[in-house]
This record gives structure tokens, C-alpha cells and sequence, in this order.
């Protein structure tokens, strides 16, 4: 019996087999730097001084300053308002601004899954019916024009060998850029929260002083009537009664100012909250009824570039100016794709069975960039620079929020010795007033020694209604400085992943 040959295996596979292999080796690869997140600024503490242990206890309040405590997403729960929790609630429930950075997320990721569809193979049917007349001519050939139909009915598969990694690049562009999305979104949400309370406690404050300064009207009212039995007695001078009515008259045009500012408080709440005014459903918070936050986190320096959302903003575009010099260098080497068509041609769509109709094709195809006018080469210039301008942007970046935190620091230490003060100073000029107000019913000091003292405990007022607020709106500064402390919400993923 005749020993049959061996079948060997046809050189075009091997070609293709060693063609697979080659582009899955290279394929491993990507041209341009990887991305290295930048180190923390090696920094023990965010002031220039050692931070002391806690504040002074001002207005009998001190506040710690701790760095175990943890700085949790609700923190303006912290100053026991429910009215003040509810107008946060609404504005993020509501805010158009919110919803708009929320809406660009959501396309910076959609983005991101369409680019990622260039790791797949790409596949395409078509079918076209015509009917159409050539011209012999337009190929040399003297022969009379015919008239025919032509359905073509095909199939066609490619795929990009990302073999120097720039499709891969160009992914990563879209991930960082999706990551940037992500991070505005939270610090458009800090900032709102922020906002509202700090708006809501400027308009207690105005409210409160409002109060304050129509107490005062009412008392220095009843001095005018005094002022007025004792002209008709005989005691004083008519003059007295009209220096009363003008210092009357002073603080009562100081009211409307304020109710001005607590207007316009109301209308920035609304357009917070994402109303109109006239439907605004406005807070009834006492100023001096909300609670000051006791123990302050104090996040340590190395964790601040991971916590703060502008930070972790500035060091997503970091990464994608990175990932673009990686795209831009791919682009000044070949590329490769491969690609097939199957499909069959007839005069009629019943004859497209018949194999006389059938065709097909595969095989790789490459591009090789020969000469271009320098584009190539200077676009990858200036993707160099690109990278170096947000170096430099993060850096500056990271030094505003470090001064930042140290600010709402040193004022919390100096609202507390300023609070404080002003505390000593109201209770001084309450004394002063109600001393010569008895001393002046009795005869033993002059009238205007009593206007003196009004003015004095009304100012004095006033300014400890300033430095309540103003050390409770530094408050809210720190925890924003701080991050927010969004990262401690449920459901969200820990600090600066990407």
C-alpha cells in the first residue's frame, strides 16, 4: 500500500499565525510616559506656627482642633438646625447648577464607554439595489453603454491593532477626563452646601441685628418721653428731647438697610434652592440658638491632596495632558488594522446565492506617516507642554488650598479671642446703660451721657451678633477647605480613586 504524504500546513497560515503573534506582542506596549500621581508637599502642619490644642472658650464655647475626628459628608447637621438641614437638602434636591454638573458626568462617562468600543471588533452589513448605466468609454473601450441592475449584499470586519498603544492612550484621555467630570461635580456640591449655609447664617445674622436695633428704638423711645415730663418740669432743656427724637430717628434708618440684606438673603437662598423667590420656602433660624461644632477635624497634610475635589480635579487633567503626549506619539507611528469583506453581487436579489456573484477579502492594511510638515512632531511638542503648564496649574493648585486650610485655622483661633471681646465689651456697655439710665432718672447724670451709652451698647450689640456669625461661617470655611468630607458618603467611593 503507497504511504500517503504527510499534509503539511500552507505557508500563508504560518504567515498569518507568525502576523497574530507579532501584533499581540507589540500590542502590550504604548509609546508615552505613565502616569505617576504627584507626591503630597512634605508639610507637618498647614500653619506657620504649631496649632494649639483648641480655641480660647468664647461666648463659653471652645473649639477643638482634632486630628482623629472624622470630617463627615452632612457636616452642617453639626450646627443642630433642622431649617438649616432642610434648605441644604432642597438646594441639592434642586439646584440647576448641580443638576448641570450631575448631566456632564453623566456624558463624560458615556464618552468613555463609546471610546472604549475601539478594543472591539468593528462589524457592518450593507446591502445596495441599483440600477444604473455605464459608459465603456471612461475605460477605453468603444462598445455601446448598457443598462442593468446590481444588488450587492455584504459583510464586513475590521479591527485596529492598537500596536503602539495609541487608541489606548487616547482611553485613558477620556477616563482622566471623566475623573475631572467627576471631582467638578463634587466640588460644584461642596460649594453649593456651602452656600446655602453660609447664607443662611448671614441672613440669622441680619435678622438678629434687626431685632437688636428695634430694642434699642423701643428703649431710647421711652427716654424721649422722659426727656419730654422733665421739660415740661422744668429739669431740661427742650434741646435734649431733639437730640432723643434724631438718635431715634438714626437707628430706625439703619433698619432698612437691613432688611435689605435679609431680602436679598432670601432671594440667593431661592435661587440656591432652584426656585423662584416668590415660591422660596424660607428658614426660621435663630442665630444664636444653631450650635457651634466643637471637635473640627483636622485632616493631615498628606491627606489633603487626596480629599479635596479641585486638587483631585487639577490632577485629572494632570493625567490626561500625560495620556495625550502618549496619543500624539502614537500618532508619528505606523498603524495597523485588519479587516474582511464576504459578500455577493447579482442583477437580482433571488440570484444572490449563485456562486458566480461571491466575493470576499481579508487581510491587514497599515499606514505609515512619511512626511507631514512637521505636524507630528511639533503636535507632540506642544502635548510636552501642555503636560508642564498643568504641572504647574496642580502645583499652584495645592498651594491655595494649603494656604486656604491654614487661613480658616488662624481665624477660627482669632474669631474665638475677637468673640470673646466683643462678649466682654456688650456686657461692659449693658452695665454702663442701665447705671446711668437709673443715675439720669434721678437726677445725677446728664442726658447725654444716657445717649452716649445708647449708641455704645447698640454698636456693641451689633458687633457680638457680627462675630457670632462671622466665627460660624469660618467654621463651614475649614470644613470646606477640608474637602467636604465627601468621601464618607455612602456610596461613594474612597478618596481620589479613579
Amino acid at each position: 500500500m503507497e504511504a500517503r504524504p504527510k499534509m503539511r500546513p500552507r505557508r500563508s497560515a504560518w504567515r498569518w499565525a507568525g502576523l497574530a503573534a507579532a501584533a499581540a506582542l507589540l500590542g502590550s506596549c504604548a509609546v508615552g510616559p505613565d502616569f505617576v500621581r504627584p507626591t503630597p508637599p512634605v508639610a507637618e502642619r498647614y500653619t506657620r506656627d504649631p496649632l494649639p490644642d483648641a480655641t480660647i472658650a468664647a461666648d463659653g464655647r471652645a473649639q477643638h482642633f482634632s486630628p482623629d475626628a472624622a470630617l463627615t459628608d452632612g457636616w452642617w447637621r453639626l450646627f443642630g438646625s433642622r431649617p438649616l438641614d432642610a434648605a441644604v437638602r432642597r438646594a441639592i434636591a434642586n439646584n440647576p447648577t448641580l443638576q448641570a454638573a450631575e448631566a456632564t458626568l453623566r456624558e463624560s462617562q458615556d464618552s468613555l464607554r463609546a471610546g472604549q468600543g475601539v478594543f472591539y471588533p468593528h462589524a457592518a452589513a450593507d446591502l445596495d439595489a441599483r440600477r444604473q448605466r455605464t459608459a465603456p468609454l471612461q475605460q477605453g473601450v468603444n462598445t455601446p453603454s448598457t443598462v442593468f441592475n446590481l444588488v450587492t449584499l455584504s459583510g464586513s470586519v475590521s479591527y485596529v491593532l492598537d500596536v503602539f498603544g495609541g487608541e489606548r492612550r487616547t482611553v485613558e484621555v477620556l477616563r482622566a477626563q471623566s475623573d475631572y467630570q467627576r471631582y467638578a461635580g463634587i466640588a460644584a456640591y461642596m460649594a453649593l452646601s456651602a452656600n446655602v449655609v453660609d447664607t443662611c447664617i448671614a441672613r440669622a445674622g441680619y435678622a438678629a441685628e434687626i431685632r437688636a436695633t428695634e430694642e434699642l428704638v423701643a428703649l431710647e423711645e421711652q427716654q424721649v418721653q422722659i426727656a419730654e415730663e422733665q421739660v415740661r418740669a422744668g429739669t431740661a432743656s427742650y434741646s435734649a428731647v431733639l437730640v432723643a427724637r434724631s438718635l431715634v430717628a438714626g437707628n430706625r434708618a439703619q433698619l432698612a438697610p437691613l432688611r435689605q440684606k435679609v431680602d436679598q438673603a432670601g432671594d440667593l437662598l431661592a435661587a440656591l434652592e432652584g426656585v423662584v423667590p416668590s415660591k422660596s420656602d424660607l428658614p426660621d433660624i435663630e442665630l444664636t440658638a444653631m450650635t457651634l461644632p466643637a471637635d473640627l477635624p483636622v485632616s493631615l497634610p498628606s491627606e489633603l491632596v487626596r480629599q479635596r475635589p479641585d486638587i483631585l480635579s487639577a490632577e485629572a487633567t494632570l493625567h490626561a495632558s500625560s495620556a495625550s503626549i502618549g496619543v500624539a506619539t502614537a500618532a508619528m507611528f505606523p498603524s495597523f488594522s485588519l479587516g474582511g469583506t464576504y459578500g455577493a453581487s447579482a442583477s437580482r436579489l433571488g440570484d444572490l446565492s449563485r456562486a458566480s456573484g461571491r466575493f470576499w477579502s481579508i487581510g491587514p492594511s497599515a499606514t505609515v506617516p512619511l512626511f507631514q510638515g512637521g505636524t507630528l512632531w511639533f503636535s507632540r511638542k506642544a502635548a510636552i507642554d501642555a503636560f508642564q503648564e498643568s504641572q504647574a496649574n496642580y502645583r499652584q493648585v495645592v498651594l491655595v488650598a494649603f494656604a486656604q486650610v491654614a487661613d480658616t485655622l488662624n481665624a477660627l483661633r482669632h474669631d474665638a479671642e475677637a468673640l470673646q471681646a466683643q462678649v466682654d465689651a456688650r456686657s461692659a456697655a449693658d452695665d454702663a446703660l442701665k447705671l446711668l439710665q437709673a443715675n439720669y432718672r434721678a437726677g445725677l447724670a446728664p442726658f447725654t451721657d444716657v445717649l452716649a451709652a445708647d449708641v455704645l451698647a447698640h454698636q456693641a450689640s451689633l458687633a457680638y451678633l457680627q462675630a457670632v456669625a462671622q466665627r460660624q461661617q469660618d467654621t463651614v470655611a475649614l470644613y470646606v477647605a477640608l474637602g467636604g468630607g465627601w468621601w464618607n458618603a455612602a456610596g461613594t467611593a474612597g478618596a481620589g480613586d479613579s
